[in-house]
């Protein structure tokens, strides 16, 4: 065993559970961001758990605040590890505690106010990680980095152009990758100037030259020690604070990720991800024997198909589709679909097969002779015969009774109902 690997099995990993999640509102109304299901049966905070599983780092918290019930109900359900292992999945729910009792005031103080917790640990690693990223990493890379470089804190960084780094922190770096400077979300040319990676750099580390920025992923390494008194203060924040406060007195170093990673903080960027998942060759995929994503096992029949057209799409354990036409679209556990077309939809399911009806209101699922493009249906939502979900109007963003527009992509929130004939 490499030392490297030696070593994995001694982090301590802290998974966030982020905050309110406005800009996933409405997915995000009754879940916080880690629990919003994706790929038809998975939650987002099953990449990230995945992703330590695999690269053997298995000593897990999750820190959790905001309508985190269905978070706990899931990670509970799932990640049980046997008797003769050391790894663990494990909730910190933000609390009242002697020290204080505030709710978590951002990444750093969600860490911070859980430091009694890790900080009796055997091992010298923290590794922190967003629970709303879509991406395959070994961590063990990014440890292999910190100790060949003798760096104090390591960071994931993304190749990426001028556009999309003002979403996201950017990081200079020296020809060693280095950091050097570190700036939150630059979104003018006067706040990106000097931040760009020199053409060298560029070619050694195989990126092309119209990605000259190194966007932040959200994902940092520390030696437990310095995290401990990086945190000996009143800072909220990694990306916006810790991290560029401490770049002048520790060596960070970046490491370089060129593999696909979506960052899944917009109803915008929630649906491309799922229309890249239905891609005839995807830039991911959940179909990796290598590197699998975990997640709740079902007891769930095979899907049932009656009289269907398919054409990209990918379909949940114990889904009902009949007389319909189907598009680069996702269908989740138990999805319900009687004799609709559906082009470029997310469709989450259903939770249980015998969910509780309002009076008066359509069958759980999509009913009878109704066309939907462009749209997330949440789950257990009850679609009637002849509905039109089109945004024909192209509206950007709007509100209305059982239904959202965002980025103009149409949402049907959990459990709405959606009479006979109505037109969105």
């Amino acid at each position: 065993m490499s030392r490297v690997d030696d070593l994995a099995g001694d982090v301590t990993v802290l998974i966030l559970g982020g905050g309110r999640g406005t800009r996933l509102h409405p997915l995000t109304m009754r879940r916080s961001k880690p629990a919003v299901p994706i790929a038809g049966k998975y939650r987002l905070i099953d990449i990230p758990i995945s992703n330590a599983i695999n690269s053997h780092m298995q000593r897990m918290y999750v820190l959790t605040q905001f309508n985190s019930v269905s978070l706990h109900r899931h990670i509970g359900r799932t990640y049980r590890f046997d008797a003769f292992s050391s790894g663990y999945v494990q909730i910190l729910a933000a609390q009242q505690t002697d020290d204080g009792s505030s709710w978590f005031q951002g990444t750093a103080d969600a860490v911070r106010q859980n430091i009694r917790v890790f900080q009796q640990l055997r091992g010298e690693y923290v590794l922190i990680l967003a629970g709303d990223h879509m991406y395959r990493m070994d961590y063990r890379s990014l440890l292999a980095d910190l100790i060949a470089n003798n760096a104090d804190i390591a960071i994931g960084v993304m190749p990426c152009s001028e556009d999309e780094v003002a979403a996201f922190g950017a990081a200079r770096v020296d020809d060693d990758g280095r950091v050097l400077e570190f700036r939150e979300k630059p979104a003018t040319p006067d706040e990106r100037k000097g931040m760009e990676v020199a053409p060298d750099l560029l070619k050694k580390q195989g990126v092309h030259a119209d990605h000259p920025y190194l966007a932040s992923m959200g994902i940092y390494l520390f030696r437990k020690d310095v995290l401990i008194e990086a945190l000996d203060n009143d800072l909220v924040d990694f990306g916006g604070e810790i991290i560029p406060a401490e770049v002048d007195q520790r060596r960070i170093q970046a490491h370089f990720f060129k593999d696909y990673w979506r960052d899944i903080g917009t109803i915008k960027a929630f649906f491309d991800a799922h229309m890249d998942l239905v891609q005839l060759n995807p830039p991911f995929s959940f179909h990796d024997r290598e590197w699998p994503i975990y997640t709740r096992p079902r007891h769930l029949p095979g899907a049932r198909l009656n009289r269907c057209c398919f054409s990209n799409v990918l379909l949940g354990d114990g889904s009902k589709v009949e007389d319909a036409t189907v598009e680069n679209t996702v269908i989740g556990v138990r999805g319900s679909v009687y004799g609709a077309t559906l082009k470029r939809t997310l469709v989450m399911g259903i939770d249980n097969y015998y969910p509780s009806a309002p009076a008066g209101s359509p069958p759980v699922g999509i009913g009878q002779g109704s066309i939907i493009e462009n749209a997330i249906i949440d789950k257990n939502a009850r679609i009637g015969r002849n509905v039109r979900i089109l945004n024909a109007d192209s509206v950007e963003n709007a509100d209305g009774d059982g239904w959202a527009i965002r980025d103009g992509i149409v949402v049907i929130p959990k459990n709405a109902v959606i009479p006979d004939d109505t037109v969105i």
